[in-house]
């Protein structure tokens, strides 16, 4: 063998050896990280856990201890030694791991529910699962009987921010104590979502999660509304700005570095959402003189009070939502190589939940469709809802990671929500090509979801670094969109609750156009869209930089799906 023969021959040694090392530290964390917080939290799909995540000080300590010496071992592996695919594998885990550690730096655990979501109706609704075997019923039974010790750790976790004024405002969290109330208060065990999650059980099953929702769950839910109404409740913060927090500044910028994963500030995505307002507007006003209404207040007005926009009754609104899924179908594989197996069901909010859940949801295996309160469901918006919640959005995407069996568990299982919403808002968008908007007012409904997420830019650090009101903010979505009130005071509570999620959206979304039109001008005639889209999906969750990396090796590679060579 010659000399440079001899030099390849140590490279490829070099990088497999680099690979493994790599593939050996993030494979055994990721088994640790399953342990820790159970299989459900990543896959609500995959087995029944039974056990809830062990939330106290000593079992968080352990996990900084572990992550740390995990980054610290990642970070001292060379990128020059690594494969390509484990060069990508590395840039997103470091992201991931980084991510927990700021969480952890942060206390955000002393912030485990907000006007969104919490971790009392995380638990509950994971009583929506069917439980098919009888160790699937065991399991889910001992997993009722340890929430007595979660909750009291979440509680401990709560005290403690209050104590040091770390909390959502106090303003977002009224009335969100209906959902604690309804498992605390029900009348008998048999009347709890725990329970019925057994129907069809033996009736020795059936005993015996009657004795543990009587002897634990309904008693934590108990202790859990008296110390959210005695306790936490009046000691939350006044303000409405993360900025106002202890720390508060740089943990909103945290918080914008986990959601966006970007390093973009709070100023920086200020202006870049009033430049997409702007433009979002022109494409309003095109709409306006099209349907000739004397501008877009008036237009807006007549969406929102024109009675013919709005379902009757919630099966009115149900139908025409699997309508609109139905006829994405007809068009998929114009758009995509390849498609997910997992098909979605169709259903509603719990009916506690429902008056503070958002106009939908979805993720792998369902699409939540809120019926509460119809005249604030307008029809016109519902096309761009299903796209976005249903598919091509989040219940296609979401099984399309989950079903890359050549990905690290890691990229399968783990949401971004920069790479995840952006992806359902470019699917809103997307439904323009695809000819699932019919008229104007249809098309308006996508512009005005459009709007509404660029307007989250300008909202979220108006709100939590600007100094803007609650009532700046609401206003701000009324003249630029035609959501509903109901709405738009769901929507803002639930901002100034969750600082920084919001801005992902747009973010995503102008990423993933970004990186369309660079393929598009590198490519031409052989740009393939349905190549292009397999080849974003094909990713799993990864940060925006990672996206745009990865778009850049399919334009080198000519534009192939990354599935070409599948037989």
């Amino acid at each position: 063998m010659d000399a440079t023969g001899a030099v390849n021959t140590l490279n490829t040694v070099s990088t497999a050896s680099a690979d493994e090392r790599l593939r050996a530290l993030y494979t055994e964390e990721w088994d640790w990280r399953v342990e820790q917080f159970g299989r459900q939290v990543f896959d609500a799909t995959g087995p029944v856990d039974a056990f809830l995540p062990d939330v106290g000080e000593e079992a968080r300590a352990a996990r900084r201890r572990r992550w740390q010496s995990t980054v610290d071992q990642v970070t001292a592996i060379p990128d020059a030694h690594l494969s390509p695919a484990e060069q990508t594998n590395k840039a997103v885990y470091l992201d991931q791991l980084r991510t927990l550690l700021d969480q952890e730096a942060f206390h955000c655990e002393q912030w485990p529910a907000n006007a969104d979501t919490a971790f009392w109706s995380r638990v509950s609704g994971r009583a929506a699962r069917v439980l098919r075997t009888d160790a699937e019923r065991e399991a889910y039974l001992a997993q009722l009987a340890d929430l007595p010790r979660h909750f009291a750790q979440q509680i401990a976790n709560m005290r403690a921010g209050v104590a040091r004024g770390f909390g959502p405002a106090k303003i977002t969290m009224r009335g969100r104590d209906a959902t604690i109330r309804s498992v605390a208060q029900a009348s008998s065990a048999e009347e709890t979502v725990f329970y019925k999650a057994f129907a069809g059980s033996p009736q020795a099953i059936l005993d015996a999660a009657k004795r543990t929702v009587t002897d634990a769950v309904m008693p934590a839910y108990a202790g859990l509304l008296e110390f959210y109404l005695g306790e936490y409740l009046p000691a939350l913060p006044e303000g409405i700005a993360a900025s106002d927090l202890p720390d508060g500044r740089e943990f909103y910028r945290a918080q914008l570095r986990e959601y966006t994963t970007t390093t973009l500030g709070p100023e920086e995505i200020f202006e870049l959402g009033l430049a997409e307002v702007a433009r979002i507007r022109t494409e309003m006003d095109e709409i306006v003189r099209a349907t000739g209404f004397a501008d877009l207040p008036a237009l807006l007005h007549h969406l929102r009070t024109d009675p013919s926009f709005y379902a009757t009754t919630p099966q009115e609104l149900l139908r025409a939502a699997a309508w609109h899924a139905k006829e994405f179908d007809g068009v998929v594989h114009d758009y995509f190589g390849r498609v997910p197996r997992m098909r979605f069901g169709i259903e509603e909010p719990p009916a506690d939940l429902a008056p503070f859940y958002t106009f939908g949801r979805g993720g792998a295996g369902r699409y939540v469709v809120n019926t509460y309160d119809l005249k604030s469901r307008p029809l016109y918006s519902l096309p761009s809802l299903t796209l976005h919640e249903a598919a091509p959005g989040h219940a296609f995407q979401i099984p399309f990671a989950m079903e890359q069996e050549h990905l690290p568990q890691f990229r399968r299982h783990v949401y971004l929500s920069a790479y995840g919403e952006g992806w359902a808002l470019y699917a809103e968008r997307l439904g323009v090509e695809m000819g699932m908007y019919h008229g104007p007012f249809e098309v308006m409904g996508m512009l005005s979801f459009q709007m509404w997420r660029a307007a989250r830019l300008v909202v979220d650090p108006g709100i939590h670094a600007l100094g803007w009101s609650r009532e700046r903010a609401r206003q701000f979505l009324r003249d630029n969109t035609a959501i509903a009130e109901h709405e738009i005071g769901t929507e803002i509570d639930r901002y100034i609750a969750w600082p920084g999620q919001a801005t992902a959206y747009h973010l995503g979304q102008l990423c993933i156009l970004d990186a369309r039109r660079k393929a598009e001008a590198a490519l031409g005639g052989r740009f393939d869209l349905r190549a292009f889209h397999d080849q974003v999906l094909s990713l799993g969750s990864v940060p925006l930089t990672v996206l745009t990396a990865e778009v850049d090796r399919f334009i080198e590679r000519g534009g192939r799906s990354p599935f070409s060579n599948d037989a």
